[in-house]
C-alpha cells in the first residue's frame, strides 16, 4: 500500500497542475504534505486572470473537480536531476521566480544537484517521493483515494513565512486512504467546530475580545469572571495547603530589572515597547516596561532579608497578570492572547533539596489536572538551546534532576532537544482533551542563572553564602488558555463545581414564586438563580439546556404542596421528584468530590 505521505505530496502536485490549467500564468510557491493533508501556495496575478483577493471558497469545488479529471488521465510522475545552473535556467524560462529563489537556497545547503518532478505539463522543484502515475489514485489498492480527498480552505501566507514578503494564496486539502477515514475526519472537525471555545464563549455569555480595546485582550463578562474566580480560588487554596506563600506584585518595572534578568537580550521580541517616562517628566531618568514575567519581582521579595538554609525551601505563588506581544496573525480567542493571568510559582531550594522539590511539584501538578478531568498527557523534556546562559555543568545538573524526578513519579516523556528556555531546561506537560488534542499548559523549569544574575544567596550550614537553585512552575499556565481548553474539552457543559450558574429554579406560575425564592435561600451556598421572567416554562427549560445549566428545578402546585422539587439534569432530562434536603446532600457530595 502506498504511504499516505506520498499520496498527500502527490496530491499537492496534482493541485498545482489543476491550478496551472485553470489559471494560466500563476506563480508557484511551495506545496508540501502536512498532517492530515497538503497545501500549495500560489501567487495569482493579472496574467492568471484572477487576483488573490478574488479567490474564494466557491472556487474550490471547480478546482477539486479538475484534480479528479487529472487523476483519471493516467499522468506519470517523472523525476529528473539537473545542475543548479540548468535548474535556474529551466524555471527562468517559465518565469517561476519563487522556484529560482528556492534553488539558490538549496544550492547553499545541499550542493550542486537539483531534482525536479514532471507530471504532465506541470514541473515542480521537489525531492519526492511521489506515486508513479495519477491512475494509482483511482485503481488498485488505493481505489478510494479519488473520493477520499477534499479541498477545505483558503488562507493567506507570507512567502517563506516572513511578513516582509508578499502574501500568497494558500489552498489547503485533506487526504486519506479510504472514504471512511475522510468521513471520520470530517465528523471530528465538525465536533471541533461545535466545541470552539470562541463560539461557546458567545453562546454562554462568558467573554469577548474587542478590536476597539485591543486584540488579544480579554474582557470577562459576569459569568466568565465567576468561572475565572472559581478556578483561581481553587488553585490558590490548593497551593497554600501545599506550603506556598502568596505574594502580589506590580504590572510594570524599570527596564534595568529586565536587563539584569536577561529578558531584554533573550526575550525582547515578545515584550511590549518601552514606556519613555521623560516624556511625562524631565527628571524621570528611567524607562519602564510592562511585565512579561513575574520572576524578577518574586526574586526581589526573596532578597529583602538574609536567608538561612533553615528557611529553604521557599515557595512563592501569585496569580500574576503578564503581557506579551504576540503577532496579530497568531492570536486566537483565549488560547493565544496578549494579556493573561498565570498561576505562577517560584521555589528556591538548596542543591540537595532539588530532586524532592521537583517530585513534589510533579505530584501536585497531576493532582490538580486530574481534578479538572484531564488524565492523559504528552510530556516533553526540553534541553539546552543554542542561545543560552550558564555553564554546561549547571545545565547537565538541572537536566539530570528533571529526568530523575520524572522517573521517580513514573512518568514517560520524550526529549525535545534544544527547546529549553535561555536560563534552563524545562518539562512541558500537554494535556489531552476529550477529542485527543494536546494542549500546552503546565511547565516546570530549573534555573541556576537568575539566582546568579540577581546575586541571590542564603547562609548554608557552614555559615557561608551559597546560591539557591530556582524552580519556575505553572500548572494551569495561562488561566485564559486553560479556560479555553476547559470549554472545548467539555463542549461548554462544565462539571457542576465549575459551572458559573449551577442551578435554575423555575416556578410554573406566579403562585410558586415565593416557594421558589425560599428554595433559593436554602441553596445559598450554591450558584442558584430563580427564573421568574414572564416566559413559558418550556422556553426556560430549553434555555437552561442551551446555557448548559447542570440542574433546572421545576416548581409547580404539586411540588409546593408536597415540599419537593422536580429535577431536570443536564443531558439526562427529567430525573423525577426529590426532597430538597436530599438534593442538597447530592450536590454537596458532587461539589466535594469535584465530579
Amino acid at each position: 500500500m502506498l504511504k499516505i505521505e506520498t499520496i498527500r505530496h502527490s496530491l499537492a502536485h496534482i493541485l498545482g497542475l489543476a491550478i496551472q490549467e485553470l489559471y494560466p500564468g500563476v506563480k508557484f510557491g511551495i506545496g508540501p504534505a502536512i498532517q492530515d493533508g497538503f497545501y500549495y501556495d500560489f501567487d495569482f496575478n493579472q496574467k492568471s486572470g484572477l487576483q488573490t483577493k478574488n479567490l474564494g471558497l466557491e472556487n474550490l469545488p471547480r478546482i477539486e473537480k479538475k484534480m479528479k479529471e487529472i487523476i483519471k488521465q493516467d499522468i506519470d510522475f517523472k523525476k529528473k536531476e539537473m545542475s543548479v545552473k540548468q535548474a535556474i535556467e529551466f524555471f527562468k524560462k517559465r518565469k517561476q521566480y519563487y522556484k529560482i529563489e528556492l534553488i539558490k537556497d538549496l544550492a547553499q545547503k545541499k550542493g550542486k544537484i537539483i531534482s525536479i518532478y514532471e507530471s504532465g505539463k506541470f514541473t515542480d522543484l521537489c525531492a519526492g517521493p511521489h506515486i508513479k502515475s495519477t491512475i494509482q489514485l483511482h485503481s488498485g489498492d488505493t481505489k478510494e483515494i479519488i473520493n477520499s480527498f477534499r479541498l477545505t480552505r483558503i488562507a493567506g501566507a507570507y512567502w517563506k513565512g516572513d511578513e516582509k514578503n508578499k502574501m500568497l494564496t494558500r489552498i489547503y486539502g485533506i487526504a486519506f486512504q479510504t472514504k471512511k477515514e475522510l468521513a471520520d475526519y470530517l465528523k471530528l472537525q465538525k465536533e471541533k467546530e461545535q466545541r470552539d471555545h470562541r463560539e461557546i464563549g458567545k453562546k454562554l455569555d462568558l467573554f469577548h475580545i474587542s478590536e476597539e480595546i485591543g486584540p488579544g485582550l480579554v474582557l470577562w463578562h459576569p459569568r466568565g469572571a465567576i468561572l475565572k474566580k472559581i478556578i483561581e480560588d481553587y488553585i490558590l487554596e490548593k497551593y497554600l495547603k501545599n506550603d506556598y506563600e502568596l505574594v502580589s506584585t506590580p504590572h510594570i518595572a524599570k527596564i534595568g530589572l529586565w536587563e539584569t534578568s536577561g529578558h531584554t537580550n533573550f526575550y525582547k521580541e515578545n515584550m511590549f515597547p518601552l514606556m519613555h517616562m521623560q516624556e511625562l517628566e524631565k527628571d524621570e531618568k528611567d524607562n519602564y516596561e510592562i511585565k512579561p514575567m513575574n520572576c524578577p519581582f518574586h526574586i526581589s521579595i526573596y532578597k529583602q532579608k538574609i536567608r538561612s538554609y533553615k528557611d529553604l525551601p521557599i515557595r512563592y505563588t501569585e496569580l500574576g497578570t503578564v503581557y506579551r506581544y504576540e503577532r496579530s496573525g497568531v492570536l486566537h480567542g483565549l488560547t493565544r492572547v496578549r494579556g493573561f493571568t498565570q498561576d505562577d510559582a517560584h521555589i528556591w531550594c538548596a542543591k540537595e533539596q532539588l530532586d524532592k522539590e521537583l517530585i513534589l511539584a510533579f505530584k501536585l501538578c497531576f493532582e490538580v489536572l486530574k481534578t479538572f478531568g484531564f488524565k492523559k498527557y504528552d510530556i516533553y523534556l526540553s534541553t539546552m538551546p543554542k542561545k543560552h546562559v550558564g555553564t554546561l555543568k549547571n545545565w547537565e545538573k538541572a537536566t539530570n534532576s528533571l529526568k530523575y524526578s520524572l522517573k521517580k513519579v513514573g512518568l514517560k516523556y520524550e526529549i525535545d532537544p534544544g527547546e529549553g528556555v535561555f536560563y534552563g531546561p524545562k518539562v512541558d506537560i500537554k494535556i489531552k482533551d476529550s477529542l485527543g488534542r494536546a494542549w500546552q499548559c503546565t511547565t516546570i523549569q530549573v534555573d541556576f542563572n537568575l539566582p546568579n544574575n540577581f546575586e541571590m544567596t542564603y547562609i548554608n550550614k557552614k555559615g557561608k553564602k551559597e546560591q539557591p537553585i530556582m524552580i519556575h512552575r505553572a500548572i494551569l499556565g495561562s488561566l485564559e488558555r486553560f479556560i479555553g481548553v476547559l470549554l472545548e474539552n467539555y463542549g461548554g457543559a462544565l462539571p457542576f463545581w465549575l459551572a458559573p450558574e449551577q442551578i435554575w429554579i423555575i416556578p410554573i406560575s406566579s403562585k410558586e414564586k415565593t416557594y421558589a425564592k425560599k428554595i433559593a435561600k436554602e441553596l445559598f451556598s450554591f450558584r442558584a438563580k430563580v427564573k421568574d421572567e414572564n416566559e413559558t416554562v418550556s422556553k426556560k427549560i430549553r434555555e437552561a439546556s442551551i446555557q448548559k445549566i447542570p440542574y433546572a428545578l421545576v416548581i409547580g402546585k404539586k411540588e409546593m404542596k408536597e415540599k419537593t422539587i422536580r429535577i431536570r439534569q443536564r443531558e439526562k432530562g427529567d430525573i423525577g421528584e426529590m426532597k430538597l434536603s436530599m438534593f442538597i446532600k447530592k450536590i454537596n457530595a458532587d461539589t466535594k468530590s469535584k465530579k
